[in-house]
């Protein structure tokens, strides 16, 4: 199944889960190389990561939604569908004054909550050291001149401060523009940065981009099936190129085969937890289709047209067998994403998905054979869950609840006098 298999009101819950999903990577990957490295280390991997990712994927979301612009409504937009700022986790809340001048807060960090508990340094390196870069990286994919500063940031003062924190944007004509380092532009190279995705049909009902008004919240039933079908697609390109970002950063500092079961540990860890979350909120049964479901929809394996995933269920009950086949010359393997680091012995990604929608699948076997890596998955004895699907537990993001607000207003530049 793909994303343009599910119905529109299934894709409209879907989407905001795609986007946690990725922002719950770094939960996953930051704790192995704290473990490996320390928080120095964790912060410029972070920061490589992120900086190498942003620029690529908001070029690539704004090309697909329509966001033709180049002030501040445009970048707010952009925030919007990043797996950087997803809704209501990081629940931003937007000001404009005119088109180059604009504030946003943040009313509720997920992120700042999951580090917190860890101590001031953690706080310091997250809010401080990781967001100046990070946060302009992605602002100079809508103008190379915009600059993002705090008003106010943790660790907050007074505790228990709030909004959590504030920060200005500008744009100015006669400031600098911003130079993207080295590893950005090798992203920009990557198959992942120009893949065509599905096509949006304009003449649907619903949303169709986002050329209009800046909202003050995203209302994913409202937008029609092709652009929720992009949306999704192109949210899982954010998720691949984010954990590129994260290879070439640690590739940068370590051999290639604690690099790779980095990479490997950290893609268990969310690879498990988002097929939890997928499976919950779209209510997919646990037997074998429902696991050919999850594995066809999940981010880390998608979209299919970057990745190339067949997946196939036989059978029925305790007999069933889902085979999974990942081929050898995609344009993820072509781009060294994280899934060449899959083979016959390294396969605890699909197991923790498998073990997600019910810990009796369990891979059975697995081999290359004609140009495709075969996994097949059938039931077995109990599996208990890896560690590293433990450790993504530790965030909330694990047991977060999307809220209906209701209908959403748009956001008008303060400059603009009301009639």
């Amino acid at each position: 199944m793909s994303y343009s298999e599910l119905s529109q009101k299934e894709l409209a819950v879907l989407v905001p889960e795609l986007l946690l999903a990725g922002q719950l990577i770094d939960r996953s990957a930051m704790a192995h190389i704290i473990g490996d490295f320390g928080r120095d280390v964790m912060a410029q991997v972070a920061i490589e990561e992120w900086m190498a990712a942003s620029p690529v994927y908001t070029a690539r979301m704004r090309r697909a939604m329509g966001v033709d612009g180049d002030g501040v409504v445009d970048m707010f937009k952009c925030l919007q569908l990043d797996i950087g700022a997803p809704p209501q986790f990081m629940d931003f809340r937007y000001s404009v004054t005119d088109e180059y001048h604009g504030s946003f807060v943040l009313d509720h960090c997920g992120a700042l909550m999951d580090v917190e508990p860890m101590g001031e340094d953690y706080v310091t390196a997250m809010c401080h050291d990781i967001e100046d870069p990070t946060f302009d990286a992605t602002a100079i994919a809508t103008n190379r001149r915009a600059r993002i500063r705090p008003v106010h940031r943790p660790p907050r003062r007074p505790e228990n401060r709030t909004p959590h924190c504030e920060w200005l944007v500008t744009i100015e004509p006669d400031r600098d523009e911003l130079e993207l380092p080295d590893y950005t532009h090798t992203m920009f190279a990557t198959r992942a940065a120009d893949i065509v995705l599905s096509q949006i049909d304009l003449s649907e009902e619903g949303w169709n981009d986002y050329s209009g008004d800046l909202l003050d919240d995203l209302q994913f039933r409202d937008w029609a099936h092709s652009t929720l079908v992009r949306t999704a697609e192109e949210v899982a390109i954010q998720h691949q190129l984010l954990v590129m970002g994260f290879m070439g950063a640690v590739s940068r500092r370590t051999d290639d085969e604690h690099a790779r079961d980095l990479v490997i540990k950290a893609m268990t860890g969310i690879a498990g937890l988002t097929a939890e979350r997928i499976s919950a909120a779209l209510g997919i049964a646990d037997d074998a289709a429902g696991l050919a479901r999850v594995l066809s929809l999940h981010p880390a394996l998608g979209p299919e047209q970057y990745v190339g995933l067949g997946v196939v269920a036989e059978g029925d009950g305790t007999d069933a067998v889902v085979s999974v086949r990942i081929p050898q010359g995609s344009d993820a393997v072509a781009d060294d994403s994280w899934v060449v680091h899959v083979d016959p012995d390294h396969l605890l990604p699909i197991q923790a998905i498998a073990t997600a929608v019910n810990p009796h699948w369990v891979i059975q076997g697995a081999r290359v054979d004609d140009g495709f890596l075969i996994v097949d998955i059938g039931w077995g004895p109990e599996q208990r869950e890896r560690k590293e699907v433990a450790i993504v537990r530790f965030s909330g993001g694990s047991t977060f609840s999307f809220a209906d607000r209701g209908i959403p207003n748009s956001v008008i530049p303060l400059s603009i006098s009301p009639v």
